[in-house]
């Protein structure tokens, strides 16, 4: 975690932010390598999540202005992004917008890896998918690095 530590006290420095903190730390989904460029190369602004998995987890759902950092598939850190704005709705109905600012691919291709993604989740703790479960959908601005 010293790395963790470095990477956000440089953002600090940079940003004037001493005395902030981050809120997690985490990779992004299946491919954390490939997300995790997304989000450094600027394509990925959004993210979507099972609200779920949130309660399962007796976790906060994340918050408008909040920090998070973004780790690659090897655990480094390589972004810092902050939450612009978070909306929680039934999956069938988040935008065709909302899914193509995931950077991933056009509307079908985000249905279906998060249906998969999901779906294997769930059964994890004895649920099935629906297509109207809740979602977590967070835009996100990546503030570091620039």
């Amino acid at each position: 975690m010293k790395k963790v530590q470095q990477f956000w006290d440089e953002f600090c420095v940079e940003h004037q932010k001493q005395g902030s903190e981050y809120k997690d730390a985490f990779q992004f989904g299946a491919s954390a390598d490939e997300l995790a460029n997304l989000v450094v190369d600027g394509k990925k602004t959004a993210t979507t999540s099972g609200l779920v998995f949130y309660e399962l987890e007796k976790e906060a759902i994340p918050q408008a202005g909040e920090y998070y950092i973004i780790f690659n598939g090897q655990n480094e850190p390589v972004a810092v992004i902050q939450i612009q704005s978070v909306e929680v709705l039934p999956m069938n109905e988040v935008s065709e917008e909302f899914a193509l600012a995931e950077g991933e691919g056009d509307y079908q291709y985000w249905w279906d890896a998060h249906e998969e993604f999901f779906t294997t989740l769930l059964k994890e703790y004895e649920k099935a998918f629906s297509p109207n479960m809740l979602v977590v959908c967070e835009r996100f601005e990546k503030v570091y690095p620039k």
